[in-house]
């Protein structure tokens, strides 16, 4: 047998092994008798629902709900039955991409349109002068929520909650809930806002916010740590969505005939691979013709910010979300408001597996201060950008310091700064049309 052979044989012997040990560790046990049913498995009890009745109209959808899973391979995903299913019921995206390592600064860019040099999992709190899609919605009166299995309380600011494992009565307590996967609370603009930090609730609250007809417009779902197969394997992930996700499929109280959902994964499993990972769009509000189909385009987190900008005009955060090359919306959604795509060739698609340390405000390796957004940047729903108050839109990312200590950047990553990019402690390189 040949080294390659052999090194071949203990890859998939350790991968195996990996994957059964976590099935022997854990086997899913719904948390309740269903995903609408309050259980004290979540520790507290939901005490009060929002107000959300008023519904201002999308071009395409009047909701979207993100619901998000973690760590794993398009091609592990994509070849699980569940995930293949769902896939005949939408649009699956095959080149959309997280990006990248590890979990936090990813949910992060999610939300505030970049992750500021962000490259481990630690406990951050970014201050309330920088923006986030929070401000966005709130400008046009949009509601918001999100959702986190296993959070204590709501607004619950500490860094893990281990609670008692209801999947194994006799087992040790568990650490389900974990903050790096919470991007509302890393912000203060939104966890030290008094009114804000109230929308950032429990699934218990989930449950009671569909039952009184008062789920908000804008949601993002963080399932936890057993459930969204970080702990697990993707079959136990498959199990958690056959007990919560499928029946809320079918429930018109959560997906009408204007719901979009966006069904994700964080990051993949692979770094040394080409960080694409399985995404999905389904929903009441997804074109019928496109059910069953696939969409090629050139994805990534930032994408879901600015189809949201798209869909209900709204500003942007002059961030990565303007940055046309990274930010593409999704395209049923660009036809219908009138977004321009770029189309990005394969082989001029950015490495968005990134491991090395990039200059920014949440690296001591490679620190700069925040900058202000562009305020002259583009975005796709055509309104303005944002600027917090407290943020000295003076400070640009022209005027800003070298970054220190910058012998601890990869100086062989071959990064250049799009004309759009306004973050300079964030470094997507541009592609094509939209190189300088």
């Amino acid at each position: 047998m040949s080294l390659a052979t052999l090194a071949s044989a203990a890859v998939l012997f350790a991968s195996s092994f990996r994957l059964a040990g976590a099935v022997a560790a854990q086997t899913f046990e719904p948390p309740s008798k269903g995903p609408l049913v309050q259980t004290a498995n979540y520790t507290s009890f939901s005490n009060n629902t929002l107000h959300t009745k008023n519904v201002v109209k999308g071009k395409v959808f009047n909701r979207i709900i993100q619901v998000w899973l973690e760590n794993t391979d398009f091609e592990t995903a994509a070849s699980t039955p569940i995930f293949e299913s769902l896939a005949s019921q939408g649009l699956l995206f095959t080149n959309y991409h997280s990006v990248t390592h590890p979990s936090e600064p990813n949910y992060v860019a999610a939300l505030g349109g970049d992750f500021f040099g962000m490259h481990d999992d630690n406990m951050y709190h970014i201050p309330s002068n920088i923006s986030t899609i929070v401000d966005l919605l709130e400008d046009k009166k949009i509601s918001w929520a999100t959702y986190q299995e296993n959070m204590p309380e709501d607004g619950y600011y500490g860094f893990t909650y281990t609670a008692t494992n209801y999947g194994n009565s006799s087992a040790a307590p568990y650490t389900y809930y974990v903050r790096k996967h919470n991007p509302s609370i890393v912000y203060d603009s939104i966890s030290q806002d008094a009114d804000r930090v109230k929308n950032i609730r429990t699934f218990n609250d989930f449950a009671n916010d569909v039952v009184n007809g008062t789920l908000p417009q804008w949601i993002f779902v963080t399932p936890n740590m057993v459930n969204d197969a970080h702990d697990t394997t993707i079959d136990f992930a498959a199990s958690f969505l056959e007990y919560w996700f499928l029946p809320l499929l079918t429930d018109p109280r959560v997906n009408d005939e204007d719901t979009l959902i966006l069904l994700t994964f964080d990051e993949n499993e692979t770094d040394t691979i080409q960080n694409t990972i399985w995404s999905l769009a389904l929903g009441g509000a997804l074109p019928l013709n496109l059910r069953g189909t696939t969409d090629d385009a050139l994805y990534t987190h930032f994408s879901s910010l600015s189809t949201v900008q798209a869909n209900w005009g709204l500003g942007s955060l002059g961030r990565q979300d303007t940055n046309a090359t990274v930010s593409n919306v999704f395209s049923f959604v660009a036809e219908k408001t009138g977004y321009q795509n770029v189309k990005v060739p394969a082989n001029e698609v950015p490495l968005f597996n990134l491991t090395n340390v990039v200059p920014g405000a949440l690296t001591s390796n490679a620190f700069i201060p925040f900058a202000a957004p562009n305020l002259k940047a583009k975005g796709a729903g055509h309104g303005p950008v944002f600027l917090r108050s407290g943020l000295d839109k003076k400070l640009t990312v022209e005027s800003l310091p070298p970054p220190v200590n910058k012998t601890a950047l990869n100086s062989t990553t071959p990064w250049q700064m799009s004309p759009t990019t306004t973050s300079g402690e964030h470094l997507i390189p541009c592609a094509g049309a939209a190189c300088p």
